[in-house]
């Protein structure tokens, strides 16, 4: 049984961004990191996935020899709630050009019991030394400029629909994707939106685990009426993202037997595409 991390006192350097103070981790000897989780990222109750795989992806950063995710695969066990948690890491490998290494994130309640909350398998290179040669068919997201587009803050339901995730983010989602949010949902599976942090901090390769799984989810467009909670999450971060806003469409083809998956793709403001996801997901 580990010990509360009771003594975490998250803090940043000056300028530091509220997603940098919030995804905070502490090294408390190797393999043994601690976090305290902010309630600032929460969807409901429960935080939010992303945000969450970006403070195991920080804790993984002070693990490895390399600094940036490449590809990053996370199974969320049990839903995670704010305040103290600890994060076990185990290297497998740590190589010249890339290093592997899992890590688990467990939070003790009051009676002392111990729950891991999620499992991550990732492996880290180092971005800057990828080559520039880019061969693709990928095209971005057609979309209407940012003020054309609707914010969290325009919901229907007011302010107080807008879940406490939605108030760190400067979220504008394209109107074309957006008639769930007046009971027309188009049936079609698809979201598309701007996406920047809300205090101006340019996106980095942890902050675009977050990004994936920052949009409101597909099931809104295919009619759904409840939250979509992530059963596992594959992240692949494919360059380091230019200074601006984000352009992330995610997409669902196929909802049966209560399960959904939704692909993501996230594409900086130099029409680079710098992050691409798969999520499975209960319906």
């Amino acid at each position: 049984m580990s010990e509360a991390p009771s003594q975490v006192t998250p803090s940043a350097p000056a300028g530091g961004s509220e997603f940098d103070r919030d995804t905070m981790v502490r090294t408390r000897e190797p393999g043994v990191h601690e976090a305290l989780l902010s309630p600032g990222w929460a969807i409901g109750k429960a935080l939010n996935g992303g945000y969450l795989l970006a403070v195991l992806g920080r804790a993984l950063r002070q693990a490895l020899p390399h600094p940036d995710p490449f590809t990053i695969t996370a199974h969320y066990l049990t839903a995670t709630v704010a305040g103290p948690a600890t994060i076990r890491t185990s290297v497998a490998r740590a190589g010249r050009t890339v290093s592997t290494a899992s890590a688990g994130l467990f939070q003790t309640d009051s009676g002392g019991t111990e729950t891991e909350r999620i499992r991550v398998l990732a492996t880290y290179g180092d971005l800057d030394s990828l080559t520039d040669e880019v061969r693709t068919s990928a095209k971005p997201p057609a979309m209407p400029p940012r003020d054309q587009c609707f914010r969290a803050t325009d919901h229907p339901g007011g302010d107080a629909a807008v879940p406490e995730m939605g108030r760190r983010l400067d979220l504008r989602l394209d109107p074309e994707t957006c008639g769930w949010a007046l009971g027309a949902p188009s049936m079609r599976g698809e979201i598309r939106a701007w996406l920047e942090l809300a205090d101006g901090r340019d996106p980095d390769p942890l902050s675009l685990l977050m990004a994936v799984d920052a949009l409101p989810p597909t099931g809104f467009d295919l009619g759904l009426t409840g939250w979509v909670p992530t059963v596992e999450l594959t992240v692949h971060i494919r360059a380091r993202p230019a200074p601006g806003p984000l352009r992330v469409a995610i997409t669902t083809r196929n909802l049966a037997g209560g399960f959904l998956e939704e692909d993501a793709e996230v594409w900086d403001a130099a029409d680079r595409l710098v992050a691409q996801s798969r999520q499975l997901a209960r319906a």
